[in-house]
């Protein structure tokens, strides 16, 4: 751990500076458009709106076979609504039939096409009767289903939570990179920088140890000439994948170290408590271990801006 100049402005010694980190950890990194994309949801809807409102016809329907084959037939669009009536997105679904059987069958609906003739009818309308679709227009007291799919798009967009967690931390760190280069136009950065982007970039060749390796952002200081790769994560709970990343990042600082860049880890969660040595080792090794109180009280911006 480097001991900067903002560790003595904050009254932080080098033997508290450990602690410091540990007692300033996140509980949650959750931000209000973390729960449901909102806007994803609504743009998914409108895009099957019309064909929703026809099969809304169906509802209640008393030859519910008949009545479809009738509605598919002459409005053939209306297929490619099926697949989200089952929370699914994708277009073509094979299904294993006669397992009971000892069969294995394997038929292929497909959604998408625009073709449309009595027998491929008959086929939609058995994908719907042995799914039990069917239900939700005669029994299940469906009654929209334009009502019912935006309640299946919310559904399917709380399983985007893992993806939206996984990016939150490099968003939340960004909005603190794009404020410092607000302020210092010295200071220059890629978002999702690869070796290549960083030399096209700004003419550095980095040799890395991962030839896929992509940094969530680098930094360079066009005053001080100063090149500095940045990785976040964020951890809520414990296990082996915050010991086998401690070791990942000890080895990379020490292959960049050598360079001549500067590498920042910039980390958060309450998953560290669980696993306090390995961190602690990576801790003192590398000069810059982070997190996002550090960041948010000017940490981030001084090493970047003023090389410390």
């Amino acid at each position: 751990m480097r001991l900067v100049k903002w560790y003595l402005d904050h009254g932080i010694q080098s033997q508290d500076a450990f602690q410091y980190f540990m007692s300033n950890l996140q509980g949650t990194l959750r931000t209000w458009d973390y729960f449901v994309d909102w806007q994803k949801v609504r743009t998914n809807l409108n895009s099957v709106i019309i064909e929703l409102n026809m099969i809304n016809s169906l509802i209640g329907s008393k030859n519910f076979e008949r009545d479809f084959v009738a509605l598919v037939l002459k409005y053939p669009e209306i297929k490619k609504v099926i697949p989200i009536l089952l929370a699914v997105r994708d277009k073509n679904i094979t299904v294993l039939e006669n397992l009971d059987r000892g069969s294995f069958v394997q038929t292929t609906f497909d959604f998408n096409s625009a073709a449309i003739n009595e027998s491929i009818a008959r086929d939609l309308l058995n994908f719907i009767v042995q799914s039990k679709l069917s239900e939700l227009f005669t029994d299940a007291g469906v009654k929209n289903f334009v009502d019912y799919v935006f309640g299946v798009e919310v559904g399917l967009d709380s399983n985007g939570r893992k993806n939206r967690g996984g990016t939150l931390m490099e968003n939340v760190v960004g909005i603190f990179i794009s404020g410092a280069a607000a302020r210092n136009p010295a200071l220059q950065y890629i978002k999702c920088a690869s070796a290549s982007h960083i030399k096209a970039r700004f003419g550095v060749k980095i040799v890395v140890d991962k030839s896929n390796r992509i940094f969530d952002y680098a930094v360079f200081n066009n005053k001080t000439r100063k090149l500095y790769l940045i990785e976040t994560n964020f951890y809520n709970g414990g296990g082996s994948k915050l010991k086998s990343v401690c070791g990942e990042f000890r080895s990379l600082n020490s292959q960049l170290k050598k360079q001549n860049i500067d590498f920042i880890w910039i980390t958060d969660g309450e998953g560290w408590k669980t696993t306090e040595y390995p961190l602690r080792e990576a801790y003192d090794e590398l000069d810059y271990v982070i997190n996002l109180r550090m960041v948010a009280d000017g940490l981030l911006d001084s090493i970047v801006s003023e090389g410390q």
